[in-house]
């Protein structure tokens, strides 16, 4: 979402995401998104589009801001000064420029707009475990297995199949300073959706 006046242009956190239709401003809404700045300034054509005014200066103040905001966060993932190029999918993609500070080359795939979609499709489902457990009243193995099946219950509840599961990452730490013969468990499994 932006919200703001000239000169003090907000953009996100918050998002209307999956809700474009028909929260935007384009589809006849009342929020303004990225979106409805880049329709607004030309730079995306959108069918049926029912944007009806904007202010050209604060449309370009907004858009300048998330170039910008894209430009500083591929910066700070590169790891020298040299310019790389950058991939871009998903559909919020259209709304950037072709060419960025920093960058290269911008790169489209033909398949730009569902990429992240394909990518969400193919990710793996996790489950996460990390808390301190008490030994004196419980033994070391327990409370593994404990943090085991506990993540691994939390993966199957987010959808993972439950026959794909594995264990990804454990690990346990003994913890001098707390009484109870402490100790920190973390468990992380994962599995297809």
């Amino acid at each position: 979402m932006v919200r703001g006046e000239l000169g003090s242009i907000v953009l996100g956190p918050d998002s209307v995401g999956y809700r474009l239709y028909p929260n935007a401003r384009v589809s006849g809404g009342d929020t303004w998104t990225a979106t409805d700045v880049a329709v607004a300034l030309g730079r995306v054509e959108w069918a049926d589009s029912q944007l009806v005014t904007a202010d050209i200066r604060w449309c370009e103040q907004a858009y300048q801001q998330m170039v910008a905001t894209v430009e500083e966060a591929i910066d700070r993932m590169k790891t020298s000064a040299a310019p790389v190029p950058a991939i871009l999918v998903g559909g919020g993609s259209i709304l950037l420029p072709d060419r960025l500070e920093g960058v290269s080359e911008v790169i489209r795939h033909g398949d730009y707009d569902v990429a992240n979609a394909i990518g969400a499709a193919i990710g793996q489902v996790s489950g996460q475990v990390d808390r301190v457990f008490a030994l004196d009243k419980q033994s070391r193995e327990e409370a593994m297995e404990y943090a085991k099946k506990t993540a691994i219950q939390d993966a199957v509840q987010a959808g993972a199949d439950p026959e794909t599961v594995a264990i990804v990452d454990m690990e346990d730490i003994p913890l001098a300073y707390l009484p109870g013969n402490a100790v920190r468990i973390r468990v992380k499994v994962a599995g297809t959706l």
